[in-house]
């Protein structure tokens, strides 16, 4: 679980337009302290044993080092992103890097924030919809990855993406996810699975607490959350807190800075 991860550079990264409430142009991000934070990120998933992929950001992308919104990977296969207008351009260069190393890749025919909206539970995908993906893609996903979708609806452009209201912290047991991100059957459906479910409060959230990467050992976010980094701690994981204050500028954090390349295929009957 995120053992093989792809991401790119904040070499060209700035805030060209407003797609989303953390964004301003007003409010330039710091190129040289973005590039700094975006290096610890990646040295920290190397130190957690993880296998870096890396693609190089393009001068006309300034938000491509946000890789986890180009697709959502299993096995062999790829469903790209189909993300806003201003972004449109990062999506060939991820679909050659993909087919280039023989994945089967999709084009999303609806909107679809890659897995920015599609996270990976076992066998299981949690996908968000009410504000970058169309609901429709659901339907795209369970025929094109053999997951079974469980839909989750967020309440409000803050949780612009799903990535940002909830984390998968193992393979099958664990998730974590700030409640009033979700409409009312959301939380049902989040209840109803049966797993332990941490639940982290809305001003953590809103600071990108659940915007992480978790290989099931090691949690690699951001800081501001004590309370949420404690109750992973309790539970016996290993929690690395690191800077994103230039990088939240476009809206992302941890986990949105990398595109897992390992989730594993269905499991075919024998």
């Amino acid at each position: 679980m995120n053992s093989a991860l792809l991401v790119s550079d904040a070499a060209h990264f700035r805030v060209d337009y407003e797609i989303n409430p953390y964004m301003h142009t007003g409010v330039q991000p710091d190129g040289a302290a973005a590039a700094k934070e975006h290096e610890a990120i990646v040295a920290a998933h190397l130190a957690a044993g993880r296998e870096i992929e890396y693609l190089p950001s393009a001068p006309e992308c300034p938000d491509m080092v946000f890789t986890a919104n180009a697709a959502v990977v299993r096995g062999d296969r790829a469903v790209l992103g189909s993300p806003p207008p201003e972004r449109k351009a990062e999506i060939p260069y991820f679909q050659e890097w993909l087919g280039q190393r023989g994945y089967r890749v999709v084009e999303a025919p609806y909107a679809f924030s890659g897995q920015g909206d599609a996270l990976a539970f076992g066998d299981l995908l949690l996908t968000g919809y009410g504000q970058r993906t169309d609901r429709r893609m659901h339907a795209v996903l369970e025929r094109e990855l053999d997951y079974e979708v469980v839909p989750l609806r967020t309440v409000s452009s803050r949780w612009y993406d799903l990535d940002l209201a909830v984390a998968v912290i193992d393979a099958s047991h664990t998730l974590a996810y700030c409640p009033q991100a979700f409409d009312e059957p959301s939380r049902r459906r989040l209840r109803g699975l049966g797993v332990d479910l941490i639940e982290v409060s809305a001003d953590e959230a809103s600071r990108f607490a659940l915007n992480l990467v978790s290989d099931g050992t090691v949690v690699t976010m951001g800081r501001g959350a004590p309370r949420f980094a404690d109750a992973l701690r309790d539970r016996g994981l290993s929690v690395v807190e690191l800077d994103t204050t230039e990088l939240a500028k476009g809206g992302g954090g941890v986990r949105c800075t990398a595109l897992t390349l390992d989730n594993p295929p269905a499991r075919r009957p024998s």
